[in-house]
C-alpha cells in the first residue's frame, strides 16, 4: 500500500534521511522546511500523512498540528511528530494538538514504516467514507464534526488486577469501563455490545493478546471497534506486528496518565465521526430506494429485489405472486381535496395494504397511486384480502382525521411463468389490472398463466 507521505523539517539531512527509507518502501515523498509551507501543501490535498518535527523556528510543530486539526480541509490527515522530545508531557501534548502519534529521534526504521502503512490505511478507509458521504451533503444530509471524545463505553482486557486497577483509576472520570480478564469471553462481549474501544494487554497469561485482535479484526460485529495496545518495552516486534493486524495505538509501559487519556480521548473521536459518516452512507442509501411519502420500497429497489426472487423462486421451484394496485378515482381526490389529501391517502393506503401482507411481502410504490406487492407462495385469497382492507374503512384526508373519504383499489394479479422474467411477469399483471378497472374497479383481476 502506498501513500504520498509529507516531510516537514527545517533540517536538510534529516529531511533526505526519511525520504529515502520511505522512498526504499515505495512511497511517494513531499518535504517542506517550514510550518507555513507544510499548511499550504496540505490545504491543496498534496498528501496523505504528515511527518512533522516538533522543533522548527518560526512556527513549530505543535503550532501547525493545531491549525491542521482546527481546518476543515485538513482535520482528517493523520500526524506523526518526529522529535528528540521523549518525555510524556510532550507527547500529551502533542496528542492534545491532534497529533496521531510521537517517533523518537533517531527513528526506528521499523516503527517509521509500520506507523506510516497502518495511518495509510486508515486515511483511506477514511477518505472513502468521505467521497460517499459527500453525495449525502448533497441530498441536504450532514455528519457530525468528532466530539470532545468523552464518556465513552470501553472494554478493558487485562488479567493481572494490580495494572487493571490503575488502568480504570485512570479513565474512570471520564469514561465507563468495563473490565474482562478472560479473552474469549472478551471477543463475547465485545461482539454484543456497544463498545467504542477495546484496550488490550499485550501479556496476557496462556493467550496471545494478538490473535485477540486478529479475532476482533475478523467478525463484522467487531472490526470497526479501534483497539489500543499495552505493551512493555520488550514488545517492540510485537506492537509492530499489531499494527500490521489493525491495531489502532498503543501505549507503553509505565503508562503516564495523562497520555493514555489523551490516546483514548483520540480513539473515541475518529470512532464517532468515522460512524456519523457511515450512517450518513447508510441514510443516502436508503434515500435512494426509499420512497419519502410512505416509507415503502420504490421503483429501483423493486428492479432489483423482483429479479433476484425470481430467480430463488425458480431455484427452488416455489410460487411466486406479484399484484399492481392502482387507487380508484386518485385524481378525483387530488382535484376535490387538494394535493395533501391526496398524501394523506397515498400514507393510509400504504399502511392498510402493509397491515393485510406478511412480513416476507415486500410492498412498493411504483409512482404515483399505483403500488406493487412481490409475494412468495402466495395466492389469490391474499390479494382479495387487500382489496376488502382497503375497502372497509374511510380514508382520513388530513392528519387529524377530522374528515374522511371512501377509497377502493383496483387490482391486477399475476402468478410466475415458466419464462421467470420480471418484465413479462409486469406485463402480465398490468394487463390483470387494466381488465380489473375495464370492469368496473375495485376488484381483482388475475391474469392468465
Amino acid at each position: 500500500m502506498t501513500a504520498r507521505v509529507l516531510i516537514v523539517d527545517d533540517l536538510l539531512p534529516n529531511i533526505k534521511l526519511l525520504e529515502a527509507r520511505l522512498s526504499a518502501e515505495y512511497f511517494d515523498v513531499v518535504s517542506v522546511t517550514n510550518g507555513p509551507e507544510a499548511l499550504e501543501v496540505c490545504r491543496d490535498g498534496k498528501c496523505d500523512i504528515v511527518l512533522l518535527d516538533v522543533m522548527m523556528p518560526g512556527m513549530d510543530g505543535f503550532e501547525v498540528c493545531t491549525r491542521l486539526k482546527a481546518d476543515p480541509a485538513t482535520m482528517h490527515l493523520p500526524v506523526v511528530m518526529v522529535t528528540a522530545l521523549d518525555q510524556p508531557a510532550d507527547r500529551v501534548r502533542g496528542l492534545e494538538c491532534g497529533a496521531d502519534d510521537f517517533l523518537t529521534k533517531p527513528v526506528d526504521e521499523m516503527a517509521l514504516i509500520a506507523r506510516v502503512r497502518s495511518l495509510t490505511r486508515l486515511k483511506i478507509m477514511l477518505d472513502e467514507l468521505r467521497a460517499r458521504a459527500s453525495t449525502s451533503a448533497n441530498l441536504g444530509l450532514s455528519s457530525r464534526e468528532p466530539n470532545d471524545g468523552e464518556r465513552g463505553r470501553i472494554l478493558l482486557v487485562e488479567d493481572r488486577p494490580n495494572s487493571s486497577d490503575r488502568i480504570v483509576a485512570a479513565l474512570r472520570d471520564y469514561h465507563n469501563i468495563e473490565i474482562e480478564g478472560r479473552p474469549q469471553e472478551a471477543l463475547f462481549r465485545a461482539a454484543e455490545n456497544d463498545y467504542e474501544l477495546v484496550i488490550v494487554s499485550l501479556n496476557l497469561a496462556d493467550f496471545d493478546a494478538l490473535r485477540l485482535c486478529s479475532q476482533l479484526r475478523s467478525l463484522e460485529r467487531t472490526r470497526s471497534i479501534p483497539i489500543l495496545l499495552l505493551a512493555d518495552s520488550e514488545d517492540r516486534n510485537r506492537v509492530l506486528r499489531g499494527l500490521d493486524l489493525g491495531v489502532n495505538d498503543y501505549i507503553m509501559r509505565p503508562i503516564d496518565r495523562n497520555e493514555l487519556v489523551a490516546r483514548v480521548r483520540t480513539q473515541l473521536r475518529r470512532k464517532r465521526y468515522t460512524d456519523s459518516l457511515r450512517d450518513n452512507v447508510q441514510a443516502a442509501i436508503e434515500l435512494a430506494v426509499v420512497d419519502a411519502l410512505t416509507g415503502l420500497n420504490n421503483r429501483r429497489f423493486l428492479e432489483t429485489h423482483l429479479a433476484n426472487a425470481l430467480d430463488q423462486a425458480a431455484h427452488k421451484g416455489r410460487p411466486l405472486s406479484l399484484m399492481i394496485l392502482d387507487i380508484d378515482h386518485f385524481k378525483s381526490v387530488n382535484d376535490t381535496y387538494g394535493h395533501d389529501a391526496g398524501d394523506e391517502v397515498l400514507k393510509t393506503f400504504a399502511q392498510r395494504i402493509k397491515r393485510v401482507l406478511r412480513g416476507a411481502d415486500l410492498v412498493c410504490r411504483l409512482g404515483g397511486e399505483e403500488f406493487v406487492v412481490v409475494m412468495p407462495d402466495t395466492p389469490l385469497p391474499v390479494a382479495e384480502r387487500v382489496r376488502a382492507a382497503v375497502e372497509g374503512e374511510k380514508f382520513p384526508t388530513d392528519v387529524k382525521a377530522t374528515r374522511t373519504i371512501p377509497v377502493t383499489t383496483s387490482i391486477g394479479l399475476a402468478e410466475r411463468g415458466a419464462d421467470a422474467n420480471a418484465d413479462a411477469l409486469l406485463r402480465r399483471a398490468d394487463k390483470a389490472l387494466y381488465a380489473s378497472k375495464s370492469s368496473g374497479r375495485n376488484r381483482v383481476t388475475a391474469a392468465a398463466a
